[in-house]
């Protein structure tokens, strides 16, 4: 019995211990930690280049080619403009910035102011200068400007005297060759008529300018050489129309018995056609006239001139800018003289394209 008692409280107190013992823990969640992203910003990586310098050429600079004549106010002056204007058009070509400027005096008589022009061309450092000289000395000491400024010029038309070395290129008709064919070519005529003798009366223009001195002068020395004809005094026009038609007029008043008479420029030719015509002594007289404006054309078609020596104004314009643009822009060598040539236009070759290419 005692031993059952024994066994039976060891099982009631093993009993209550295991009921006092605390329950069984309850596993935890587990804990999570969630840090906040890390965001690192680099600070931007700044690359500085050195710059890149392109250095270009520099521009072209405008190049100006002044072509200045003795008048701008008659067709012959402005057939050379025409001449002139078409050289720019084609060298334009090769220099986009050329530019050719036309300028004159009022009138061929007018010597200062073409120097005035020629000097302000040098003033503005033009490129080269074409000058057709009004005066064959006046004109000498503006053009040594040019030279000694370093701007070269090429006289067209009428040389000057002195120094040549002051330009650099010559061109224009042989004006002594031409004035030596007006001449024979009037001797010629009056033979015809069976006239070997009378008086020959020459219109001329401005006294002392190269291409009168040439011209005249070649048909003043040919007439003497090869004729018996008499030369009357010279008249001048100044190379105005209106005062060589009242010249002509006087002329023909005064001398009934002229047999020739010679007109050495267009605006002379022409106011020698019209005194012609109003005295109404075409086809009575042999007359010849220099220079291919229409209204001597017209002459020449109805009988008033027998014949006109007809030079190339156009050339003289387009060659005298070609001849300066060569030597000033393109730098080259030039001849220092060019005949442009000259044509005797009469009622028998007048439609001929020979005389197409030189009137105008």
């Amino acid at each position: 019995m005692n031993k059952l008692k024994v066994i039976t409280v060891v099982l009631v107190c093993m009993a209550m211990l295991v009921g006092c013992a605390a329950p069984a823990a309850t596993p935890a969640p587990p804990v999570v930690i969630t840090a906040p992203p890390v965001v690192v910003t680099a600070p931007p990586v700044v690359v500085t280049a050195p710059p890149v310098v392109v250095t270009a050429p520099p521009a072209e600079g405008p190049a100006e080619i002044a072509v200045i004549v003795k008048t701008g106010n008659s067709s012959f002056w402005q057939n050379v403009q025409t001449g002139a204007f078409a050289a720019q058009k084609e060298l334009q070509a090769q220099t986009p910035k050329l530019s050719v400027t036309f300028l004159g005096a009022q009138s061929e008589s007018n010597i200062n102011e073409e120097i005035n022009i020629v000097q302000s061309a040098i003033d503005r450092g033009v490129k080269a200068i074409v000058l057709a000289p009004s005066d064959v000395n006046a004109l000498v000491p503006v053009v040594k400007s040019a030279k000694d400024a370093g701007i070269p010029v090429v006289v067209i038309d009428s040389l000057l005297a002195g120094d040549k070395s002051n330009y650099v290129s010559f061109l224009a008709t042989d004006n002594k060759a031409a004035g030596e064919a007006c001449a024979k070519a009037m001797i010629d005529l009056l033979a015809k008529e069976g006239k070997t003798e009378g008086k020959i009366q020459v219109m001329s223009y401005v006294a002392g300018v190269g291409s009168e001195i040439g011209r005249v002068g070649g048909f003043n020395d040919y007439i003497k050489a090869n004729s018996k004809f008499t030369l009357l005094q010279t008249q001048y026009s100044n190379a105005d129309m209106p005062t060589a038609l009242n010249q002509t007029t006087n002329v023909l008043a005064a001398n009934p018995d002229l047999v020739g008479i010679f007109g050495a420029n267009e605006p002379t030719a022409i106011g020698m056609g019209r005194a012609i015509a109003q005295a109404k002594l075409g086809g009575k007289i042999v007359a010849i006239g220099f220079d291919g404006a229409k209204q001597l054309q017209d002459f020449v078609r109805d009988g008033t001139l027998q014949a006109i020596a007809v030079q190339s104004s156009f050339n003289m314009g387009y060659l005298g800018v070609k001849t300066a643009y060569d030597v000033s822009i393109g730098g080259k060598t030039v001849p220092a003289t060019v005949d442009t040539g000259f044509l005797m236009v009469t009622k028998d070759n007048i439609d001929s394209q020979d005389a197409k290419n030189v009137l105008y």
